[in-house]
């Protein structure tokens, strides 16, 4: 890492952060020694943070450490309060106390980490409510679907019925005629048998006037 990708990474991780303090100002210098060696600040006006890569004339106390400590701090690894504590600062030089300035910033920042996961949760439930919901609407869905089919069916199964009804009707019309043909018969054998009747009656006559 260099010094450019250190002081980047340090404005990211304060980027956005407050720090409920006393003082209006504070001004806290870096010096960071051996690897991404160079020099840096972070200020404090009115609550919020400011990090920029340059030195500070009128500094409130100054700092010397290492960019592996400051990584440990901006990857949450460790608090500015626990590397002043431990000694993880090689020197302090001014108001040490104002140090802890930047140990606010920290809580602050946790404590809107805090918020907007809490936020994130809250709309990820809400996200799985809904889904839940279609999901449920999805499935009644093919329900209506096949309520609509039974009713479809309903009405050919009638039809078969009527079918079958009809059906007796159109053997009562084959028996009917199969009825009549015998009476066609009668009647032409009475047309017959009444011929032979007709002839010898007309025979009979024709004999009487020969007489």
């Amino acid at each position: 890492m260099n010094y450019s990708e250190l002081v980047e990474k340090v404005q990211k991780y304060y980027e956005g952060a407050t720090a409920n303090i006393n003082e209006d100002h504070v001004a806290i210098e870096f010096q960071v020694e051996g690897e991404a060696e160079g020099v840096f600040y972070v200020e404090i006006t009115d609550g919020k943070v400011n990090v920029q890569p340059f030195d500070y004339n009128d500094k409130d106390v100054r700092i010397a450490t290492t960019a592996d400590v400051l990584t440990q701090i901006t990857d949450g690894k460790l608090t500015v309060e626990e590397a002043f504590n431990t000694g993880k600062f090689n020197a302090v030089d001014g108001e040490a106390a104002k140090v802890l300035a930047l140990n606010a910033a920290e809580v602050k920042k946790a404590a809107k980490k805090a918020t907007k996961t809490t936020a994130k949760k809250t709309t990820k439930k809400a996200e799985t409510k809904t889904a839940a919901k279609k999901t449920a609407a999805k499935a009644e869905a093919p329900k209506t679907e096949e309520k609509k089919a039974v009713k479809v069916e309903a009405p050919k199964a009638e039809e078969k019925k009527a079918a079958k009804a009809e059906a007796p009707k159109t053997e009562e019309v084959k028996a009917e005629v199969k009825v009549e043909a015998p009476k066609a018969e009668v009647k032409a054998a009475e047309t017959k048998a009444a011929a032979p009747k007709a002839a010898k009656k007309t025979t009979a006559k024709k004999s009487t006037k020969k007489k």
